[in-house]
Formats: C-alpha cells, sequence, structure tokens
C-alpha cells in the first residue's frame, strides 16, 4: 500500500517559534558565505581554476559562494560517469530508489529554514516566497518516490490461455537535467529526482545565477544513500557545456526549464542525430508564460485587485505563471485598475532578508537592464500608473509597474518581461476576453475572476492553457494538486508534480511468454 501523500505546509511567520528559526537559518547561511563549491562526478569531487562567482542580488558586495565551473572535459567525465552508474542504478529496486528520495525529503525538512535563508540570499527570495520554494522541493521528493512505487509493476494488459503478457516500464538512460534560477531548489531538485527514481542516471547543469542551492542539494542525496556517478554536478556556461551534453550521443533526454529562445535551441540540437547516437532524444520542456486574468463585470472585485497584485509582483513577477496581462471587462476597468494601483503602492519593496519585505530584487543586472528597457517601451505603448522606477546601485530593485490602456497586441502584453511589470486591457465583453486571453504565442497559466456559471465553464473549454484557476491568482501549484505544465510555446505539455510525468522519463516494454 502506498502512503497517501500530504503537501508540505507553509510556515506561519506570524508564529514567534517560526520567526527565529528563519532568523537562525539565516544565520546558519552566512556561517557559511563565499566558500568554495565542486563539482561532484562520479562522486568524486573535482576543483577547478575557473569559478562563478554567486551574488547576492539584493546587495552585489556579499559573495554567496565561488562554485566551479565545468568545461567540455569535465563534461564528457561526467557523462561516463553517468552512462557507467547506469548499467547497476537501472536495476536497482524502485522501493530502494523512492527511499533515497523520501531520506533526502526528511533531511530538507530538517534544515528547512536553512534551505528557504539559503534562497532569501542567492535568489533574493522574500521569506514566504523562499518558504514556498523549499516545501515545494519537499513535495516533490514525496510525489515522485510514491508515484514510482505506483507504476513499479507496469500496467495490466490482457493474456490468452497459455500465454502471459507483461507490459512494463524502464528507465532510459542518462539525462541532462538543465535547471532555472527562478525556482533554484523546487525545480532544479523536482526535474532531478523525477528523472533518478525513474532509474536514470543524471548530468544536472544548474542556473549560473543560483548554483549554491544545487551544490547543497547534491549534499542531501548523497546524505539519503545515492551511489556515486547517479547525480553528476557539473555547473558551466550554456553554450559551452550544455550544448555539449545536449549534443552528446549517450544523452537520451534532455528536462529543461527555461527561456522560450534557449528552450527551442535545445529542442533543435536535441533532433539531430550525433555519431553513435542510436535513439531519438526526448526533450522535456518548460518555457515561460505570458499569462492573463480576466475580470468578469460579475465577480469579487476586491478579489481580483489582490489577484493580480500578489500574481503580477510575487517574486518580483520572475516566474513563468506570473500575471503580466490583466484583462478586465470595461464596466468595471477603472475601478479594478484603480484598486490594484492602491495595493501597487502599498507594497514593500527592498532586502528579503526583513521578514516584512513583499518584494525583493530581480536576480541580476541583465535582468534589471531586459526590464527597465521594456518599461520605457510601455510608456510609448500606455500609460504608466505606477511605479516604472528601478535603482541597481546597492542591488537590482525595480518598482512594481502597472501599464493601463494597453493595445492587446502591444509588446507588453505579448512578450515575456519577467519581471514586476503587468499590463491592463478592456474587454468588452467574455468573448472579447477570452480572444485576448489566448492571443499570445505561450499557453501557461490563467484565471478568471468570475461569479457567472456560463462564463467559467467557458473559460473551462476555450482558454487555452495548462493551468486555468477561477477566483483565485494565476500562480502557486502546488505539487500533486495543481500538476503545472503549459501548452504552445510554454513547453512540451509536460505536467510537473503530476500522475504521469515519471513516464515521461521511462519506456515501455512489452514481454510475451507462452507456456
Amino acid at each position: 500500500m502506498v502512503q497517501p501523500y500530504k503537501h508540505e505546509p507553509f510556515t506561519d511567520f506570524t508564529v514567534e517559534e517560526n520567526r527565529k528559526a528563519y532568523l537562525q537559518g539565516l544565520k546558519t547561511v552566512e556561517g557559511y558565505l563565499g566558500q568554495d563549491y565542486d563539482l561532484v562526478i562520479g562522486g568524486e569531487r573535482i576543483s577547478t581554476e575557473d569559478k562563478i562567482i554567486s551574488i547576492n542580488p539584493s546587495n552585489k558586495e556579499e559573495v554567496i559562494g565561488r562554485v566551479s565551473k565545468a568545461n567540455k572535459e569535465l563534461a564528457e567525465k561526467a557523462m561516463q560517469a553517468a552512462v557507467e552508474a547506469f548499467k547497476t542504478w537501472r536495476k536497482v529496486k524502485p522501493e530502494t530508489r523512492a527511499d533515497v528520495l523520501f531520506k533526502a525529503a526528511a533531511i530538507l525538512r530538517r534544515r528547512k529554514h536553512e534551505f528557504s535563508a539559503l534562497l532569501t540570499k542567492e535568489a533574493g527570495k522574500p521569506w514566504k516566497e523562499a518558504d514556498a520554494d523549499t516545501a515545494e522541493a519537499i513535495d516533490f521528493l514525496e510525489y515522485y518516490g510514491r508515484q514510482m512505487l505506483r507504476i513499479k509493476d507496469g500496467v495490466p494488459v490482457n493474456s490468452r490461455p497459455n500465454e502471459f503478457n507483461r507490459y512494463d516500464y524502464i528507465p532510459l538512460g542518462v539525462g541532462v537535467i538543465i535547471s532555472p534560477w527562478n525556482f533554484p531548489l523546487a525545480i532544479m531538485a523536482g526535474t532531478t529526482v523525477a528523472a533518478i527514481v525513474s532509474g536514470n542516471t543524471v548530468v544536472l547543469k544548474p542556473a549560473s545565477a543560483t548554483p549554491v542551492v544545487a551544490a547543497k542539494f547534491v549534499e542531501v542525496m548523497e546524505e539519503a544513500g545515492l551511489p556515486k556517478g547517479v547525480l553528476n554536478f557539473v555547473p558551466g556556461s550554456g553554450s559551452e557545456v550544455g550544448d555539449y551534453l545536449v549534443d552528446h550521443k549517450d544523452t537520451r533526454f534532455i528536462s529543461f526549464t527555461g527561456s522560450r529562445d534557449v528552450g527551442l535551441r535545445i529542442y533543435e540540437r536535441a533532433s539531430k542525430l550525433n555519431d553513435g547516437q542510436i535513439w531519438l532524444k526526448r526533450v522535456i520542456a518548460e518555457m515561460g508564460g505570458k499569462d492573463t486574468i480576466i475580470v468578469d463585470k460579475e465577480a469579487d472585485l476586491e478579489l481580483a485587485a489582490q489577484s493580480i497584485v500578489a500574481s503580477a509582483f510575487g517574486f518580483s513577477g520572475q516566474k513563468c505563471s506570473a500575471c503580466s496581462r490583466a484583462v478586465v471587462f470595461e464596466d468595471v476597468y477603472d475601478q479594478v485598475l484603480n484598486r490594484v494601483v492602491e495595493l501597487t503602492n502599498q507594497l514593500t519593496v527592498g532586502n528579503p532578508e526583513d521578514q516584512n519585505t513583499f518584494m525583493g530584487p530581480v536576480i541580476d543586472q541583465n535582468a534589471f537592464n531586459k526590464i527597465m528597457e521594456y518599461i520605457e517601451i510601455g510608456k510609448q505603448e500606455g500609460k504608466l500608473k505606477t511605479g516604472g522606477e528601478g535603482d541597481s546601485s546597492k542591488g537590482f530593485f525595480i518598482k512594481p509597474t502597472v501599464f493601463a490602456d494597453l493595445d492587446p497586441k502591444a509588446r507588453i502584453m505579448q512578450e515575456e518581461i519577467f519581471g514586476p511589470v503587468v499590463g491592463f486591457a478592456k474587454a468588452k465583453d467574455f468573448d472579447h476576453a477570452i480572444e485576448i486571453a489566448n492571443n499570445t504565442e505561450y499557453g501557461l497559466t490563467g484565471a478568471v475572476i468570475s461569479n457567472n456559471r456560463e462564463h467559467i465553464e467557458k473559460a473551462r473549454e476555450d482558454f487555452h492553457v495548462g493551468n486555468l484557476y477561477f477566483n483565485r491568482g494565476c500562480t502557486g501549484a502546488i505539487v500533486g494538486y495543481q500538476p503545472f505544465g503549459g501548452f504552445n510555446m510554454s513547453g512540451t505539455d509536460s505536467k510537473a508534480g503530476g500522475p504521469d510525468y515519471l513516464l515521461l522519463h521511462m519506456q515501455a516494454k512489452t514481454t510475451s511468454e507462452m507456456f
């Protein structure tokens, strides 16, 4: 009997004990700031001269850690270690593989506030956002472990007299995991362990902006009893190490989360046959969004405004699920817009180490520059209602920004900005609202705030996104509750934290025996 899965609760920081525990987590992390972290290849720690310097985005002077940087030779060594380890790991019982995940979840739970504090320091996540990231990582470990126990015996198929047929799932081989900086623990851990518990071995290339949390997670997996060579840790440049691993003849699948452009590039490269390659590589990709909240005239308008603000500005809008477009019925447009501006002006922007900060920095100078450029475009395309200012003198801070009266085809309404910017457009009626919501190349998340049952059902059918929410914001999917992943340019329709996600890392084998 597989134990039922319950998601990891979020921490209530109004409880003094929890507040103290988080501050202690920050102290723990401050105790190891600036340390060096090695590559891990076949269980061996390798230090390189060339380092990725991870800095605190809210304080550029503070170095979080110096992480060894892989090159092509070391990427090749990691690939060989993974190929070798696959020979034995694929035969390890699924129950044993799942137990490694359950043990890792227990370790992470004990060190929850330390990991969250590290996310506050390295990714600039405020307390609640960091806590949710760590909880999601624990959820992925618990959920995928249980999913493996469910599918370990395959699926029943028909047999005839004197014939016994079986349909089993077997692992694919070596997977390359390329994880993002915006959920540097949850998505990195989730994509890695989904591959591992399915019986594959992994070469992990985490985002260069947040490699320390990945290094710490690799240590957790080692402590949980993962054999050498199953998880190989090779941070490095996308153009050097990433391309090399994607192109490699021994790579069986690539699991990628990140931007549309990088995702398309990986998809294209993975489709080419390399010398000695005897399979078609599988690609699992999650590539971004341009997500809309529709507000009906028959709606709780306060809920609508709160949902837009939370979904647009949580973690500075740096989520592929973030609300970057509000499409509001013209009858209630001014009311909703004015309330959103009011609420936005109440938000605190600053150092995420302070418990009262709602919004911290954006991740780095490149992100800061790109978002500020989009704000300039927005000023040409619509009316700036609030925000629009940035300051990168100490950290990369941008005020939450609201643009009104945009044409649905405006760049601000079409292109993924990945920052604290939301655009408003008017809808004449519900059909018009759905038409605007669907007019992008993405299809990740969306929300409809409405008390009209007919409109809700119409959206359920016609709003073309992978995750659609009614009468709540469009961010905050929970593993096992709202499996996550979108359509069109948002990726390969895979659903992380869903019942069929592990199958993407496996292949089916039919065996038939005559008696």
